[in-house]
């Protein structure tokens, strides 16, 4: 077409998202797809009939752009539920298609031209796209090798006048780390100090395991008043591909992110919110069943690989298990990744292509567990001949 070759890219170093690419390459071989994180078992059964019966009942036109009302009402009971704090469903709640869009909309309100926001390495893929396209610019600080504790001293180092914003991801994707309560007061501290907002993606919230607790910025007193919260139905739920979560903020960054999500998506899809909302209604101690379930499929796995050549450290939170096969091969994690998936039929992801300048012998894969018992078996065994 004339003329495109003038184009000038806002994303020149992005391409399709390695999620896609290893998917794409698990079905060109026939592998099983450990690469990319879905559950491949189905939702509770109450939770699809109650999206028929909403679709059935009309439930199929434009919901108010915040979200349904009586969602909202039920998600600030399940946050006092499970996180002790108290919400106003009405000013601080915000129901958005899927968590990727809540943060765009919450990093595209708040960062602008010039400001910089400190990304914490290996980090999810969604967040530097969205600080660039906002015109600002992500600070990559490396969490520590091994533990993927964060350094805040690091942290504390990159942080300059043009600070606007730190994102948070706990618990993380890929490296499964969490964050301590006293990791939330040293933030607090360094975000009071300098004056810069949080962003932290908890989609992961209910999956964190060994008897442990998830930490959230809203449970904090100076990070509740500072930070956007974001929470995702799929991950709760085993429906990834409905594609719906929530973002909790105080009322004024609440306002400044719904003037941007009514121009992105304006609203989350309908019927699906009168599905979730009747779920919740019937089954409000549901996500609290999801850490054991999730901590038996992680358990079986690891258990499976126990004589293997592969070393690990068991996920604290997520659905993401790390191994270093580091004694098994000297390659690259994104060559390997490739011909692993070819030769022995399992993909994975590789770790570095989170990071802005991976650990030099850095051998870390990232594989998904949210899966069948088959599945998982089958996985072991490929893996453990190699």
């Amino acid at each position: 077409m004339a003329g495109t070759e003038r184009i000038d890219s806002k994303l020149p170093g992005v391409g399709t998202t390695i999620f896609s690419t290893m998917t794409a390459l698990a079905q060109e071989c026939g592998a099983i797809n450990l690469s990319q994180g879905f559950p491949d078992f189905d939702p509770p059964a109450a939770l699809v009939d109650a999206l028929g019966e909403a679709a059935r009942a009309g439930h199929n036109q434009y919901p108010p752009l915040a979200g349904l009302p009586r969602l909202r009402v039920l998600l600030a009971e399940q946050l006092q539920r499970y996180r002790g704090v108290t919400v106003d469903p009405e000013q601080e709640l915000t129901v958005v298609p899927g968590a990727t869009e809540g943060l765009y909309c919450a990093i595209t309100a708040v960062v602008r031209p010039g400001d910089e926001v400190i990304v914490l390495d290996p980090v999810y893929d969604s967040y530097e796209p969205a600080v660039t396209l906002a015109g600002g610019r992500a600070v990559h600080v490396p969490l520590t090798p091994g533990d993927f504790a964060i350094d805040w001293e690091r942290v504390a180092a990159a942080i300059t006048p043009r600070t606007r914003l730190l994102m948070l991801n706990t618990p993380h994707n890929p490296c499964g780390s969490t964050v301590s309560r006293e990791d939330l007061d040293t933030l607090a501290g360094l975000a009071e100090r300098h004056g810069f907002l949080v962003c932290s993606d908890e989609v992961y919230e209910h999956l964190v395991f060994d008897g442990a607790a998830h930490h959230s910025v809203l449970q904090h007193p100076v990070l509740r008043g500072r930070s956007f919260a974001h929470y995702s139905f799929g991950k709760t739920f085993s429906v990834t591909g409905w594609k719906t979560g929530y973002c909790v903020a105080p009322p004024a960054l609440t306002a400044e992110l719904r003037k941007v999500h009514q121009f992105v998506a304006f609203v989350a899809v309908s019927p699906v919110q009168h599905a979730i909302a009747a779920f919740l209604e019937a089954h409000p101690d549901y996500p609290g069943t999801l850490a054991a379930a999730y901590q038996a499929r992680r358990d079986r796995f690891l258990g499976l690989l126990a004589d293997s050549r592969f070393r690990f450290r068991p996920a604290a939170g997520a659905y993401f298990q790390l191994l270093d096969y580091g004694a098994l091969s000297d390659e690259p994690d994104t060559v390997l990744c490739e011909r692993w998936t070819r030769e022995h039929g399992v993909a994975s992801v590789p770790v570095s292509v989170f990071q802005q300048a991976p650990p030099a012998g850095q051998t870390l894969l990232r594989f998904c567990f949210a899966k069948s018992d088959d599945v998982l078996e089958e996985a072991a065994r490929r893996l453990c001949a190699i």
